[in-house]
């Protein structure tokens, strides 16, 4: 089966004919599950990836199908492995393109493979979210299954608006209501009892019906002063509130063009939001930002910017792979004594070549004598990684400043009779300013290919849209292979915050919006988004305060 996300045409098709195959025998005694196949519910969050559960992340990097929804968060996807299968049941406000009962016959059927399945689902799957409904099946075959709860968007989206669910100074409790129900547009909902126990009301699902619940309220006795809030799009970068009271809610939504996924939370704690709003305070609040770099190293990227408040989108745009049965290596490894110079160029590069080392069963003591060089301060924390320090690192990192700086470095020993052998494991197509200099001046250059950069293919796992409001570039390669992931999309809409000139050359060629960093590193891209952001910032409230003069 395709790796990509499968179609509601593709999902239903023949379902009639499934579902007449397995009715003989769902009629009779459960069939003996499949060895090995099992259901996990999981619970994703309300979008933020950093609120997804580590128990629900473990379980989902070891899934063979996820069957997800649309409200998964889009950072929440990017952590799905790269070969899982993906099925796609997403449902929309009045449009459910694939019925509860064909999801249930989908867990089944790939249970009964023998396969993982994980099903994802936003929030928590047992708070409105039919998780039980999709277990009954299970139940009946004996399928095996997990929950693995998640945080519902009834405490999560309100908290990152600034709204406590429950303060001793207004309510002590506070009720989740759905806003429609499995056979009826809109929910049967007790005002009465809600109005008569004076607690926090949060309904989700509720966005279409909106009218009707705070007409609800007022008729079952609620002061039309009581406060009220719409929050759209909790937990992500774009996040919106609109706070008013329940008589007038309904009018300022619709001013604010509010769209779902949202909720309605009723109550005097919505007076809190704007003096208790964090989220759209921090330093990156408010952006969205894709990571680019391979899956394996950018970990600390997206850390960085997530703890400035950054909603981060993992887009792995190439992957390395160590060249197999490397002869070439094998000989420079044999003869490792006879070299001066051991010169990397990348992280990628002194993690091969150690793991190299490690598997011929040579240790560090085997480049003993030997005088290191590294083209920028990440590849110098790779190799500090390993307990070896660096001799010579360039002020500007660049494969032609690093060329020019080795080529006087060794002019210099050769005043002093060395022969100044230089071994380059690194990448197979990587740039030839490093080697012209030492060329240049008659130095020997053992130039190893090491891995091979492998530009990613579309991945629907991984995609950019226009929500996204700035992508990081670490290299020419990354910005190759997200053009190979997106031949489709208008390049001068993506704004690009480039680590050097090389790579901003790429991404200008494109025809991005280029910005680079002072300096080639992971804190000073940092650094720049967040000038960017001050920027932005800037510019908002200048307009905000035209507006308020006029």
């Amino acid at each position: 089966m395709s790796r990509e996300q499968i179609t509601h045409q593709n999902q239903t098709q023949g379902a009639d004919q499934k579902a007449e195959e397995e009715r003989p025998m769902m009629e009779g005694a459960a069939a003996e599950p499949v060895a090995g196949g099992k259901v996990w519910l999981v619970g994703a969050g309300p979008s933020d990836a950093g609120l997804m559960t580590l128990r629900g992340k473990a379980v989902l990097e070891q899934a063979d199908v996820v069957v997800y929804d649309k409200l998964v968060g889009q950072g929440i996807m990017a952590l799905i492995p790269p070969e899982t299968e993906l099925i796609n049941v997403g449902k929309e406000a009045g449009r459910h393109p694939v019925p509860q009962e064909e999801i249930n016959h989908i867990l089944l059927r790939e249970a009964r493979k023998g396969r993982r399945v994980v099903r994802l689902k936003g929030g928590d799957p047992f708070v409105f979210g039919r998780g039980g409904e999709e277990l009954e099946l299970l139940c009946e075959w004996g399928i095996p299954f997990e929950i693995v709860p998640g945080i519902t968007s009834a405490v999560a989206v309100p908290a990152y608006n600034g709204i406590p669910v429950t303060h001793r100074d207004f309510c002590s409790s506070f009720h989740v209501i759905t806003g429609h129900t499995k056979n009826k547009p809109e929910a049967e909902i007790n005002y009465k009892a809600l109005v008569d126990m004076g607690g926090t009301c949060i309904f989700l699902m509720g966005i279409t019906a909106m009218e009707g619940i705070c007409q609800g309220l007022l008729s079952a006795g609620m002061e039309p002063t009581v406060a009220a809030a719409v929050l759209e799009r909790g937990t992500t970068a774009h996040q919106r509130r609109v706070v008013s009271d329940i008589a007038h809610l309904p009018e300022a939504a619709k001013a604010a063009q509010i769209r779902t996924p949202a909720i309605i939370v009723v109550g005097e704690v919505c007076t809190l939001a704007d003096r208790f709003s964090w989220a759209e305070q921090r330093p990156l609040g408010g952006l969205k930002i894709a990571v680019t770099r391979p899956r394996d190293r950018s970990s600390r990227l997206a850390e960085q910017l997530s703890l400035f408040g950054a909603e981060v989108v993992l887009l792995p745009a190439i992957q390395t792979q160590p060249v197999v049965e490397n002869q070439a290596l094998s000989t420079a490894l044999a003869h490792i004594g006879e070299y001066d110079w051991l010169v990397f160029t990348s992280p990628a590069g002194v993690q091969i070549f150690f793991a190299e080392l490690l598997q011929r069963r040579m240790d560090i003591r085997s480049l003993a004598g030997i005088q290191i060089a590294a083209i920028g301060q990440a590849t110098r924390q790779a190799i500090e990684e390993r307990g070896l320090f660096t001799d010579l690192m360039p002020q500007v990192y660049s494969g032609e400043t690093l060329g020019r700086l080795l080529a006087d470095r060794l002019l210099q020993e050769r005043r002093r009779g060395k022969s100044g052998r230089v071994l380059l494991p690194r990448a197979r197509k990587g740039t030839e300013d490093v080697i012209r200099p030492l060329l240049s001046e008659g130095f020997a250059v053992t130039d190893i290919a090491l891995y091979d950069t492998l530009l990613q293919a579309e991945n629907p796992k991984a995609r950019w849209d226009e929500s996204v409001d700035y992508t990081t570039f670490t290299s020419a390669s990354t910005v190759q292979g997200f053009a190979a992931m997106h031949p489709e999309i208008d390049y001068s809409a993506v704004k690009a915050v480039c680590i050097g000139q090389q790579t901003a050359k790429a991404a200008a060629g494109l025809g991005m919006q280029v910005f680079i960093s002072k300096e080639a590193t992971m804190d000073s891209m940092t650094e720049l988004l967040m000038e960017l952001s001050s920027r932005e910032a800037g510019k908002m409230a200048q307009a905000e305060s035209g507006e308020a003069q006029q």
